[in-house]
């Protein structure tokens, strides 16, 4: 069983295998093939890789023969020839927004799993990409807006006087924004947090933060689809919004995370609750590559509105691509490894398995996924 790892384009800092997972491969009586420099961005050197049994060379030598192929995004399905048909295409493949390529793919020959729409099961929580690269952006969330902060973030006496807290509010209690709160309460900031989803309140005061819910208005009882937040109704957005625009204007930082899967961001924070922030703070939008949560907000650049910083945060995993590797890695790794069948030397995807349904784009030809068909 030949495992093919891809060098990402230009941009994308982590690699979808570590020194670590090679080893744990040619356990299974995977080989690992490495394409030159994938992991140089981050921190991994070619060298390191050969030295736990991976081979090195170009993408034609590495593709030559593979039966898996581990990216961390979709590749351009031209520079995939020489993998064999029915090989598995494992990643982060953006199904709904890449949708040609998943096409291509699909006319390939190649079997394409989606590891973003792995489900949020308790036996998948070991595979979930978003989760862990999400983990990671909400501590780097925190740490670029202290970076950005003109002021301190802990309360601070001294002979000259006394230094009050910074205040962050997280909108937003998924993955990133439990570590987004757990990171400025280390940091010593007076952390608050609001998210529409009820069951999240509890999590909020685990972590010795302030809830901000709307009262007397349903949100939505207890987790979303997939665990994530869906649409609330018109009412709740209403005081949601007032809610927000009352608590606001009283904060130093403001990180955002709020995502609708296969929906643009939804928008929490106006121009005019921007404007109503005092001069010198900064919000950290999260959901800058889905459309953004702020008004105002510009995908992958820090801007100014109304003496405000607004850091359109992209992909900030790729910001600790030495850590997000190795976490990615061993997502991509827990999962070929669940599924591994040790007579025939390779994973074995059952049609009817709750996991490979969900994450199955394409099989023998077609794109199968129901999510994709449904809008086809």
């Amino acid at each position: 069983m030949k495992i093919a790892v891809l060098k990402e384009a230009a941009g994308e800092t982590r690699c979808a295998a570590s020194p670590e997972t090679v080893k744990k491969f040619a356990a299974l009586g995977g080989d690992v093939a490495v394409e030159t420099g994938a992991g140089e961005d981050a921190s991994i050197a070619d060298s390191d890789f050969a030295e736990v049994g991976a081979s090195i060379g170009s993408r034609k030598d590495v593709l030559k023969g593979a039966q898996i192929i581990l990216c961390i995004n979709g590749p351009d399905p031209k520079s995939l020839a020489g993998a064999e048909t029915g090989a598995l295409l494992v990643g982060g493949l953006d199904p709904l927004r890449q949708r040609e390529k998943v096409e291509a793919y699909a006319g390939a020959g190649l079997e394409a799993l989606a590891m973003e729409w792995m489900p949020r099961i308790t036996r998948a929580q070991s595979m979930d990409i978003l989760s862990s690269q999400s983990n990671l952006a909400g501590y780097k969330a925190v740490i670029d807006a202290a970076a950005t902060y003109g002021r301190a973030f802990p309360m601070m006496m001294t002979a000259a006087g006394t230094i009050s807290p910074a205040k962050v509010f997280v909108m937003g209690v998924g993955v990133a924004g439990l570590q987004a709160i757990a990171t400025a309460k280390r940091l010593g900031a007076q952390v608050s947090a609001t998210d529409v989803r009820s069951a999240t309140k509890e999590q909020i005061q685990s972590l010795g933060a302030k809830p901000i819910f709307v009262e007397n208005v349903a949100g939505i009882e207890g987790e979303g689809v997939g665990g994530y937040a869906t649409e609330t109704s018109p009412e709740y957005q209403k005081a949601q919004a007032e809610l927000v625009s009352s608590h606001i204007g009283k904060q130093d930082i403001v990180v955002t995370t709020a995502l609708i899967p296969g929906r643009p961001a939804p928008r929490l924070i106006t121009d005019a609750q921007v404007a109503s922030m005092r001069a010198g703070s900064v919000i950290v939008d999260l959901a800058a590559d889905a459309g953004g949560n702020v008004e105002g907000t510009v995908n992958g650049e820090t801007v100014q509105s109304h003496g405000v910083t607004i850091i359109g945060a992209s992909n900030l995993a790729r910001s600790l691509a030495a850590d997000a590797s190795a976490l990615f890695a061993r997502n991509l790794y827990n999962f070929l490894s669940a599924f591994w069948d040790k007579e025939q030397g390779r994973p074995a995807l059952p049609d009817d398995d709750e996991i490979v349904k969900a994450i199955r784009l394409t099989q023998g030809g077609k794109v199968v996924n129901e999510r994709l068909t449904a809008v086809s």
